[in-house]
């Protein structure tokens, strides 16, 4: 019998008041951009999932678990009467960095960062694997370094596992309207988490928030739709500014530890990245955060492209413990 699984989508496409042939976007590469229609043979799993999207998501948007298959389906009126509901495919396993694609060299300093406090901001359009780089980034950091986490989102998409490693230990929190990501977020910090991850920003008393999070010791990830890094931080600046007023420049200055800007290709992801220096408050990028000249970034990409490059291979953390 076919079942939904077997279908190969990265988005589905269903009518929920009434007959339509609904369509998918595959997820086979050189094809993600085409959507096709969905043949005939998953026709009657189609139909039981759409009659669960109707029973099951209470919100405009949510997460539905369907014959193994976890979706993030937004459900929208259209504006000739008809209701239709997008869902995108959850993995339901969170993928190890090693396998999404990146140089070896940008990999082993993502993986790095986890020493570190700080933002750790990954930007990109809808699609580009955002929260797959992130929830990568937390479940090796929690595996590798150990320590709480605590995730803050609408929908939680990845599920993470109690437990990683020895003592790396994962609390999830799925938040239900835009007045409770703020909320979400300072009540965490009363977990002591080593790492708060933060589905996404929507509020300026988020931003606001998050931003104190990370220039304060804890080690925050966080995703953000932008079309480059330049953009991805200004925006971050627009909205924590409503809440702060001016100044806030330079907390985000204080806390930035890296921005990976993303964007998916055939080939797999390429990325566009910047990290300040842990501990000197003179780094080029945090002084052109403080001094408002966020559109000069770019000088400086290139620059720390070729230090990463050159980088030579880190030891592994239990190595390193025994130096």
């Amino acid at each position: 019998m076919t079942t939904l699984a077997d279908l190969p989508f990265v988005d589905i496409y269903i009518r929920l008041d009434g007959p339509a042939h609904p369509l998918f976007r595959p997820n086979t590469r050189g094809e993600t951009a085409l959507n096709k229609l969905v043949p005939d043979t998953f026709l009657p799993a189609i139909e039981d999932l759409t009659e669960a999207v109707r029973s099951t998501l209470q919100r405009n948007e949510g997460a539905v678990t369907f014959e193994s298959v976890r979706c993030r389906f937004s459900r929208q009126l259209m504006s000739d009467g008809s209701i239709w509901a997008c869902g995108r495919r959850i993995n339901d396993i969170i993928p190890s960095l090693d396998t999404l694609g990146f140089p070896s060299h940008i990999r082993n300093h993502l993986q790095g960062l986890g020493k570190r406090d700080g933002l750790i901001l990954v930007a990109g359009s809808a699609g580009a694997g955002k929260t797959t780089t992130a929830a990568s980034l937390l479940g090796h950091y929690l595996n590798t370094y150990g320590g709480a986490a605590v995730t803050i989102e609408d929908p939680v998409e990845y599920i993470f596992p109690a437990r990683h490693g020895e003592t790396g230990q994962c609390f999830q929190v799925e938040v239900q309207n835009d007045d409770e990501w703020a909320i979400a977020l300072k009540r965490s910090l009363r977990w002591a988490p080593r790492y708060i991850f933060v589905g996404e920003i929507r509020t300026p008393q988020a931003a606001e928030q998050l931003l104190r999070a990370a220039s304060t010791g804890y080690t925050v990830l966080t995703t953000v739709h932008a079309g480059s890094l330049e953009e991805a931080l200004m925006g971050l600046l627009f909205l924590a500014e409503r809440a702060m007023g001016p100044g806030c420049e330079s907390i985000l200055a204080a806390g930035l530890t890296a921005l990976l800007f993303q964007t998916m290709r055939d080939t797999g992801p390429f990325v566009r990245y910047v990290f300040t220096e842990p501990d000197n408050p003179g780094d080029p990028v945090r002084s052109l955060i403080r001094e408002k000249k966020i559109g000069m970034m770019s000088t400086y990409i290139d620059r720390i492209a070729a230090r990463l490059a050159n980088a030579p291979m880190p030891l592994p953390p239990r190595t390193q413990e025994k130096l």
